[in-house]
């Protein structure tokens, strides 16, 4: 699955972790995400708690949440965070990158609240937050033996893994996914799990140390500073250290003058002057964030993409590729098609029928996999010369929601095959494919992967699968699309964007409708299937309807 960002705050919910005690002088003490004016936000990943709960502020013991939702919930709507529309055009490359904001400031400045601010004055779906405290570095020995006796500086750049944090950013600005350590502060170390993130329209990163580094500034397309007044700083950070932390009022002020304050004279505040916009008093500033936000929204519109027009009109009217392979169309494939195409077909015959066809299918594909020479012994003492797989192993991923309706033929030709999940969507009012969801598995890149939609028409849904296969480092050649059935056009759309993907199919149409349904088709592949009604003004191939 493709999770959703998290920030370095309390974890969300569900399942909530178990509280725990953070770390005296560790980077949940120091850092400015920790819990910065807790009064009046809550946790950076779920930005505005139900109203009403009761709940005090969670302790955090960790930067991230193993498993928490792909959303976001403001107070006006659910932002999704695990997907995106289109960031390719027709050509299968990316055609603009993510707008990322950088947003620094000192330690409880309020830079977590002014986040939360834009992300709902935005009101776009599709966003990442990226916080710095998942990027601290491994402590040695001797550095954890510093932290425990608070004499090790958090607040330093050097506390800072600037390498990685500035590869995940670029990947994200390329809509690619990206893996996010789970940092845990309580033993100053990376979990063994780390995150999986993915690109989106709007990436918004925050720390204390957003500007601090050139290469870094030069992947930041909006650059703000929040900048608060040292006392209110100061009073946050004893608010929290004190009233949820249990320490004495002593200590807080000799960490804040050791390391907090220097660290921010020296590294932090030098940095506002390469801000492109500075907002003080950080969310009391309600007319400098409406201006960030119109300055976004004007970016964003530039950044706009009509995926299916373009590829209505691109590269048709040619021969079909080579990649392409159909199922020979003998008198029985020929007249299981006669039975699922005809609207009078009852729902268990067209499920019947259905299911002979692709298993029939699957069993086709697994012709073009790669294959080698061995020699096994027969039970009479015999040699036989032989073919065995030369691959891994073979991963199937369905298109959710009709391609997992080829789940169980392909679980039946091939022996423990795994299985994964996208779940691509049309938007109703943009008619763009959206990606929603995905749950690969980790190390895919070394498998065959045979991917499973039952009708592709335009192709949309089917090169965003792709992309979003190629973008976990599958090679493009081991890449098996299949489909019942497949419009001419969605055959030259992904054939044309990479040309290496096998297409393999039972039967091609020729003609695509206003309505982006294939003609004469097979209808709504999914309602069909599932039983559901249809919705309408759908397409064949991406299901708007819910995944069942």
């Amino acid at each position: 699955m493709a999770a959703s960002p998290a920030s370095a705050d309390a974890a969300p919910s569900p399942p909530p972790p178990t509280a725990a005690q953070d770390v005296p002088g560790g980077p949940a003490e120091q850092s400015e995400t920790a819990s910065e004016d807790r009064s009046n936000a809550g946790p950076l990943d779920r930005l505005l708690p139900p109203v009403g709960t009761g709940r005090s502020p969670r302790k955090r013991t960790t930067s991230q949440c193993k498993s928490e939702p792909p959303l976001l919930r403001t107070s006006k709507r659910t932002i999704y965070t695990a997907g995106r529309p289109p960031w390719y055009n027709e050509h299968g490359t990316q055609s603009k990158e993510a707008f990322a904001i950088g947003l620094g400031g000192g330690s409880a400045s309020g830079k977590t609240t002014v986040a939360r601010m834009i992300i709902e004055a935005l009101d776009v779906p599709w966003v990442v937050l990226l916080s710095m405290d998942s990027f601290y570095k491994v402590l040695t020995q001797q550095q954890q033996e510093q932290a425990a006796h608070n004499n090790f500086n958090f607040d330093h750049p050097d506390a800072f893994d600037f390498d990685l944090i500035i590869s995940t950013l670029k990947k994200l600005k390329q809509g690619r996914s990206v893996q996010v350590p789970i940092y845990d502060f309580t033993t100053h170390s990376r979990k063994k799990d780390w995150k999986t993130l993915y690109g989106a329209n709007v990436i918004i990163f925050e720390g204390i140390m957003a500007f601090a580094d050139k290469t870094l500034l030069e992947l930041l397309d909006m650059k703000i500073f929040v900048d608060t007044d040292s006392d209110i700083r100061l009073v946050r950070r004893l608010r929290r250290d004190i009233g949820e932390r249990g320490r004495d009022i002593e200590g807080v002020i000799k960490q804040y003058n050791k390391f907090v304050k220097p660290a921010f004279d020296q590294y932090i505040q030098p940095t506002m002057r390469l801000a492109d916009i500075v907002v003080p008093r950080g969310s009391g500033n309600t007319v400098a964030i409406d201006l960030i936000v119109q300055h976004v929204h004007s970016q964003l519109e530039e950044r706009e993409l009509s995926v299916r027009a373009a590829l209505a009109s691109a590269h048709q009217c040619h021969p079909l590729p080579r990649t392409l392979s159909v199922l020979k169309s003998t008198p029985q494939v020929r007249g299981m098609h006669t039975i699922i195409r005809d609207k009078e077909t009852s729902r268990d015959e067209f499920i019947f029928y259905s299911k002979r066809l692709m298993r029939l299918l699957i069993e086709h594909a697994l012709s073009f996999l790669p294959f080698q020479d061995c020699v096994v012994q027969t039970p009479q003492g015999q040699n036989y010369a032989g073919k065995c797989y030369a691959g891994k192993q073979i991963t199937g991923v369905s298109i959710l929601r009709a391609g997992e309706t080829m789940e169980p033929a392909l679980r039946a030709v091939c022996k423990d095959v795994r299985i994964g999940t996208i779940l691509i969507q049309t938007n109703q009012l943009t008619g763009e494919p959206e990606l929603h969801y995905l749950r690969l598995p980790k190390d895919i890149s070394d498998d065959h992967v045979i991917l499973m939609d039952c009708t592709v028409s335009t192709g949309a849904a089917a090169m965003m699968a792709v992309r979003v296969l190629l973008d976990h480092d599958v090679p493009e050649a081991k890449i098996f699309l299949l489909s019942l059935l497949m419009a001419e056009m969605g055959v030259h759309s992904v054939a044309y964007a990479f040309p290496r993907v096998r297409i393999i199919t039972t039967a091609v149409d020729k003609r695509v409708n206003d309505l982006f349904r294939i003609i004469p088709g097979i209808g709504n592949f999914g309602d069909r299937y599932f039983g559901t009604d249809a919705v309408p003004d759908g397409s064949d191939e991406e299901e708007v309807a819910s995944t069942g």
